[in-house]
């Protein structure tokens, strides 16, 4: 099959599930922790039904609805590899939209790094993943334990600074595979296999993220989610 189709069906399947997700929670299951609203559409544009399995069988235990019902019997205990995977989540939807908004920038604003413009796209990809990353970690972090704007920062920062980075090696790794070995070129983001190849680098990012979320989780440096 024409690698194009694939990439087109991928794709296709990504954003069928971001519509499905955010269908189901704003229809009347939105979660109880308001980021994670957003952290499930958008785990799915990469992550297609993998991330459409997952909600059904983790998110959708997390509604505010369900939640409330503790008080009524209602006992939720997670296991404790779905919260480190939900942190994993967590932090790769923040790099997820960090690297659509740096593409599109980069699409109307071409940088270069070392005189190479595949490493100012990883530097720039870098950077509005970080700073998303973090803003979302803040939204998580912050009302769970009810921090002030500066103390809540701090917090986020220092929970999600080594996850972001191991995210980001597993999917820098990725794309540098794809354009070094596999298509010998820098892929650009015109092109539909770019994408492709951006929904398979995130899903090692999420692999690459799991062990940290592991060991920030067991040290209660990162929240439980």
């Amino acid at each position: 099959m024409n690698l194009n189709i694939v990439a087109c069906i991928s794709l296709l399947t990504g954003v069928i599930s971001l519509i499905i997700i955010t269908l189901d929670i704003f229809l009347g299951n939105k979660q109880k922790m308001m980021i994670m609203n957003f952290v499930w559409p958008l785990t799915a544009l990469y992550a297609g039904l993998l991330a459409l399995f997952a909600y059904y069988t983790i998110g959708r235990k997390t509604t505010a609805k369900k939640m409330d019902q503790q008080d009524k019997h209602y006992i939720h205990k997670k296991p404790f590899w779905q919260s480190v995977a939900t942190g994993a989540l967590h932090c790769g939807s923040g790099c997820t939209l960090g690297d659509i908004c740096a593409e599109i920038f980069l699409l109307f604003v071409p940088i270069t790094l070392f005189g190479s413009a595949l490493y100012g796209t990883w530097m720039i990809d870098f950077v509005f993943a970080f700073i998303i990353g973090i803003i979302f970690q803040y939204y998580a972090i912050q009302p769970m334990r009810n921090l002030s704007f500066k103390d809540g920062l701090k917090a986020a920062l220092k929970a999600d600074t080594l996850s972001l980075t191991a995210w980001q090696v597993g999917m820098y790794s990725t794309m540098a595979i794809a354009d070094f070995v596999v298509f010998q070129r820098k892929l650009e983001a015109s092109e539909i296999i770019f994408w492709f190849v951006m929904q398979i680098a995130m899903i090692v990012g999420f692999i690459t993220a799991f062990p940290v979320n592991w060991l920030l989780l067991k040290k209660g440096i990162k929240e439980v989610m």
